[in-house]
């Protein structure tokens, strides 16, 4: 979405009374996810390609003879893109792209850096998410001068209270900015920043703002230091500064604050994924008393929701089963769900390959913890932690009587997947490597980026690298790429 095309669609939504976009990639992100087309076309959306999905009856085997290619298919591409020969071209490149920063219809915060050959590139692999092949090299943010009024300490998910400036509204890069997070205290305290002072604002990444400095030849005397409350600002307990941590945390669980949003995040997409359980109706829940706990969930009816403003029959009826259907999603999905601090996605699907009942996982010390490549102390400790506390264990126990998924044995007896480690080399035809780590890892798979006598499988595409040698030479399974479609499509 063009500046020009993004400030008149704010001016639009703030003539009808309605909440204007942060910024062009919310805006672009929100007319997209419109139900009703005929909004999204008037929101003057455009778009570059630079990848490929799935291809046949032709081999690429170049970034760039890629990107040459798609403008003959019809698909628009970058007119600044450059092949460099080395570093220092790119470099050059890099500062010629930064001097036409503003005269361009769109906003960028920086370039991208590839390794042109695919060969290369698959050779190359990724970390966790990262390709190895690619490097994003930022621009220095725009940056604004306002003044802090306010700031106010919010609460998260965890419990973690996190202060935020309420500003002077600033422009910066055509978007009004008129919050941003400070942090935590030891933050504050290093800048010294208190309410009243005249600030340095900048978009981080263009996107998130933040308080860069304090113009302190501004000051008056009247500015007031800011202390992170001693009571939670919610639900007034006591917040504390636990050992080794920076941020001050309510550890009320039952804090209405913390509640609604590890609600929202136990039906999420990722986690339970209960379709239509969103932020706002989550919010009517717990405020009008009919959820105190995500296990409160698995009781509601659907009358209970029709008698929420704004709730039709059919939407409730769906809400419902949603909830019900999510009682199967398996124990990588709870495990997600249940908001364990330093046990995201990935580090779920690391323990259900050690634990694949709840119960082993709930007796597991932190020394047997430590046992399993990627989990360190602090990891260890916060799941001991989690588990050592009598309330959650009973909130797992309802679960468990109300028949969530606890066990992935049963799993594993039907699925090739369940646990198994793959390893990809060479260029697949039928699938980009994102499609298929997204589809593999849905199985309850994993993908690694080397060869190892932890992998189960070896998927081998057109021209493979030294990886399929080695896989042969260590016995490991090997698996062409048809041969691994057919397995993927016996799981459809």
């Amino acid at each position: 979405m063009g500046l020009k095309s993004f400030q008149k669609l704010n001016r639009e939504r703030e003539a009808n009374g309605d909440s204007t976009f942060a910024n062009p990639r919310n805006a672009a992100a929100g007319s997209l996810r419109q139900l009703d087309s005929s909004i999204t076309v008037k929101r003057h959306l455009d778009i570059f390609f630079y990848g490929l999905g799935a291809v046949e009856g032709r081999f690429f085997s170049s970034q760039s003879e890629l990107l040459k290619t798609l403008p003959n298919w019809g698909f628009k591409v970058n007119p600044h893109i450059k092949l460099c020969r080395n570093i220092s071209e790119s470099i050059e490149a890099y500062h010629q792209i930064e001097k036409m920063r503003e005269s361009l219809e769109y906003e960028i915060d920086g370039v991208v850096i590839k390794v042109d050959n695919f060969s290369l590139q698959k050779e190359l692999g990724a970390v966790s998410r990262s390709p190895r092949w690619a490097l994003a090299y930022k621009f220095l943010p725009r940056q604004g001068r306002t003044t802090i009024v306010q700031i106010k300490a919010q609460v998260g998910r965890t419990g973690a209270v996190t202060p935020v400036a309420v500003m002077e509204p600033v422009f910066i890069s055509g978007v009004k900015v008129t919050r941003a997070t400070l942090h935590n205290q030891d933050e504050i305290d290093r800048k010294d920043i208190r309410v009243g002072d005249t600030v340095i604002v900048q978009r981080s990444g263009d996107v998130i703002p933040s308080v860069v400095s304090v113009v302190k030849d501004k000051r008056t005397g009247k500015e007031i230091p800011f202390t992170i409350p001693s009571v939670c600002p919610v639900c007034r307990s006591s917040v504390v500064r636990l050992e080794g941590e920076s941020v001050y945390r309510c550890l009320n669980l039952s804090c209405p604050a913390q509640l609604k949003k590890a609600i929202t995040h136990f039906a999420s997409k990722r986690a339970m994924e209960i379709n239509g359980l969103g932020q706002q109706l989550v919010n009517k829940l717990v405020d009008e008393g009919l959820v105190r706990n995500v296990v409160d969930l698995y009781g509601l009816k659907i009358d209970d929701l029709v008698a929420l403003e704004g709730m039709a029959e059919k939407s409730a009826a769906n809400i419902i089963r949603a909830i019900h259907e999510s009682k199967n999603r398996g124990l990588k999905s709870l495990l997600y769900a249940l908001g364990i601090r330093h046990a995201g996605e990935h580090m779920a699907a690391v323990l259900v390959d050690r634990y694949p009942e709840m119960e082993e996982l709930i007796k597991a010390s932190e020394d047997e913890l430590m046992q399993i490549d990627e989990v360190g102390p602090e990891v260890a400790r916060s799941i001991v932690s989690f588990f050592g506390q009598e309330s959650n264990r009973k909130l797992i126990n309802r679960l468990k009587d109300l028949g969530i998924s606890m066990s992935a044995l049963q799993e594993r007896k039907t699925n090739d997947f369940l646990g198994k480690r793959f390893v990809f080399t060479g260029m697949l035809n039928q699938f980009t490597r994102e499609e298929i780590q997204k589809r593999v890892e849905s199985l309850g798979g994993r993908v690694s980026s080397s060869v190892s006598n932890k992998i189960d499988y070896v998927i081998v595409g057109d021209n493979p690298g030294s990886k399929y040698e080695k896989a042969q030479t260590m016995g490991i399974s090997i698996l062409f790429e048809e041969d691994f479609k057919r397995l993927i499509d016996k799981k459809a």
